[in-house]
């Protein structure tokens, strides 16, 4: 009868002790190295991302220059703009906003929301009526008051009038008219420097 035939066995080379499929399993230190670059690139790309989205359609931090707006706000404070607010509600009397100057859009002001489209405004020695009803404006402090007159003017629709809390040092619908609601980029939200005088509007 012919001979069985032995099947050929070829010896396969352990590493070190290490078992046959364990090195095939394990990543060289480059393979590990490239691996960890690409998870931070990644990281990196999708932080990136989130900040242009939070800038572009949610928060924006600002800067005051100038005393505008004292004694509210002053020189050089940090402030966080809540830009989605009005993209799911119209700015409202006594909202702090940030805006484009219209005269100039580059630009942008800090002022106070004082009147809105449909509202009749006249200013009287520097007192402020709102659809003939005085102002309520108490934050304004007496040195700050201007004793000019104004008006009486309706507030066209898609417009709002703004002033700066320092009446005396500001300029705003006063002298360049009223703002186009698309030029208010959004609402002061918080102070957030200096430290110790923090607070949310």
């Amino acid at each position: 009868m012919p001979s069985a035939i032995e099947p050929l066995v070829v010896p396969v080379p352990v590493f070190a002790g290490v078992p046959r499929d364990a090195v095939r399993r394990h990543p060289s230190k480059l393979q590990q190295v490239q691996e960890e670059l690409i998870a931070w690139l990644k990281t990196l790309f999708s932080a990136a991302v989130y900040a242009i989205l939070i800038v572009t359609f949610g928060f924006q931090v600002a800067r005051v220059e100038g005393q505008s707006m004292a004694h509210t706000l002053e020189d050089q404070d940090r402030l966080i703009v809540n830009k989605l607010v009005y993209r799911i509600s119209e700015p409202r009397r006594g909202d702090i906003v940030m805006l484009y100057y219209p005269l100039n859009p580059d630009k942008s002001f800090v002022k106070r929301v004082i009147a809105e489209e449909g509202d009749s405004v006249r200013i009287v020695d520097g007192r402020v009526y709102v659809n003939d009803i005085p102002l309520q404006d108490e934050y304004i402090s007496a040195e700050y008051r201007s004793h000019d007159d104004w008006g009486p003017q309706i507030i066209p629709e898609g417009y709002d009038f703004v002033m700066g809390d320092h009446r005396n040092n500001s300029s705003d619908s006063r002298h360049w008219g009223m703002v186009p609601k698309k030029y208010i980029i959004g609402k002061v939200q918080l102070r957030w420097w200096p430290v110790p005088t923090a607070r949310v509007f």
